[in-house]
């Protein structure tokens, strides 16, 4: 379990974190979401001790990560994936921090064979792409068997097999009951992995909660109707107060149920091919609610 509590982060006259409080749970992938310079990447290196916070608190399991020796033992985490040695093998690498942490040696091929880097061990890290280096960090990840995981942007440079893999990873280590936080901006993925989120802008929270809930608060749910009398239902409906768009034969309705649009159908006796209750993305639902949130915006084009 990972508890942040009134956690704050200032450089000089900047506040990149401002009293954040949340907590993250063992036995779920929770995503950690926010616009660029939310103060993601801060938070996640508060957690890990690598920058100590300007006040507030924050522990692993009960205790602040800096506390507790052969550290990787009790967290594992890819922050950037560039931060290995170029001039090192994977397994030389893997080999040093095992070393380090006094973790068996055995557990640096079972990581290299359980990530698909075996066949490349013994060759340099400088010579990896991003997904292979990506790989080598998630591995570095797992070194020690952790409870707790934390991982900053891990699909960077991987291909659709390995995105597949590395959402099959996180479900799995979180069904063995392990606390595992993901930062990623890739919300189709976010929407497919995670089952809880921690979202802030600005440094500081906007939600904590599930990604079913997060999305159902976020943009508005719509209805797609299709009747052969179209523009007669579409105003009915807009009489009822619905804002109504028109292709053909299918409307779209904002503002009114599909039970009462239903009803209404039903009283003009209007027959109706198709009614459907769409949900909000979790991309659209994260939009609408860091809209406030978004530090750097692109202007309009010219």
């Amino acid at each position: 379990m990972i508890e942040v509590n009134e956690l704050t982060k200032r450089y000089g006259g900047t506040t990149a974190v401002r009293d954040l409080t949340f907590t993250v749970h063992p036995g779920h992938v929770t995503g950690f979401l926010g616009p660029n310079g939310a103060g993601k990447s801060t938070t996640l290196r508060m957690i890990l001790g690598l920058q100590e916070p300007t006040s507030g608190t924050v522990t692993v399991d009960g205790r602040p990560f800096p506390a507790r020796p052969r550290g990787l033992r009790h967290v594992g985490a890819l922050l950037d994936a560039h931060d290995a040695h170029g001039g090192r093998s994977a397994a030389a690498q893997l080999s040093a921090l095992a070393r380090g942490n006094r973790i068996p040696q055995r557990r640096v091929g079972e990581v290299l064979e359980e990530v698909g880097l075996a066949e490349v061990a013994r060759r340099r890290i400088g010579g990896y792409s991003l997904g292979m280096k990506q790989r080598l960090g998630i591995a570095s990840a797992l070194l020690g068997d952790p409870p707790v995981l934390l991982f900053d942007e891990p699909l960077n440079g991987l291909d659709p097999e390995g995105v597949k893999w590395v959402r099959e990873l996180f479900t799995r280590l979180a069904a063995e009951g392990r606390t595992v936080f993901v930062s990623s901006h890739l919300m189709s993925e976010m929407e497919h992995t995670a089952d809880q989120l921690i979202v802030i802008g600005r440094g500081e929270l906007i939600a904590a909660e599930s990604l079913a809930q997060f999305s159902a608060r976020g943009a508005r749910r719509s209805v797609t109707v299709g009747t052969p009398a179209a523009p007669v239902l579409r105003d009915l409906l807009t009489a009822e107060g619905a804002t109504v768009h028109a292709e053909g034969d299918l409307l779209t309705v904002n503002g009114l149920t599909a039970h009462r649009i239903g009803q209404l159908a039903l009283d003009h006796r209007i027959p109706l091919h198709h009614l459907d209750t769409r949900s909000a993305s979790l991309e659209e639902a994260f939009m609408e609610l860091t809209a406030d949130s978004v530090q750097y915006a692109a202007g309009e084009p010219r």
